[in-house]
């Protein structure tokens, strides 16, 4: 596995860093991925493999590539995020980074305050509901678009 520094962006007061992350497998197999770290969460940008990755591969990938961001960072993980700030700990022994995001109306319920938490500090709101869910993009504004039919957020402005 090989990771590699691609750049970092600083803003208000915190950085974001991009790495190249190559794994590649016994059986030849190959996966090239764009992994982003920030002080709250790592995330996957963008992925190549060959052969494609099965839905079970792709849930799994995190953990593949893990450890070695964090140590690329400089940050100990120990099976979790918890050298980040604000994240909470996996349970013990395991190598989940967040607790199960909940379903329905709660689910739609804490998007929303993350969505709004996010605005207020000038940040970016899709990436902070992504950061919390662990989900991808399109899934992650598929739960806020959830959230304002449910209410919780104002409706989007028309476009003009």
């Amino acid at each position: 596995m090989s990771v590699r520094p691609a750049w970092k962006v600083r803003e208000h007061g915190g950085a974001t860093s991009w790495f190249h992350v190559g794994l590649a497998f016994p059986d030849g197999a190959r996966v090239d991925a764009v992994a982003v770290v920030t002080a709250r969460c790592v995330s996957i940008e963008d992925i190549k493999a060959q052969p494609a990755l099965s839905l079970a591969d792709l849930t799994v990938l995190a953990d593949w590539i893990e450890e070695p961001l964090f140590e690329a960072c400089g940050v100990v993980a120990e099976g979790s995020y918890d050298g980040f700030a604000d994240e909470p700990a996996g349970p013990a022994g395991g190598r989940r980074a967040r607790p199960p995001w909940p379903r329905g109306i709660e689910g739609c319920r804490l998007a929303a305050q993350k969505y709004r938490a996010a605005q207020e500090e000038g940040a970016d709101p899709v990436l902070a509901v992504m950061c919390a869910t662990g989900h991808s993009r399109r899934r992650s504004l598929g739960l806020i678009a959830q959230a304002r039919d449910a209410g919780f957020l104002a409706p989007r402005r028309a476009r003009r």
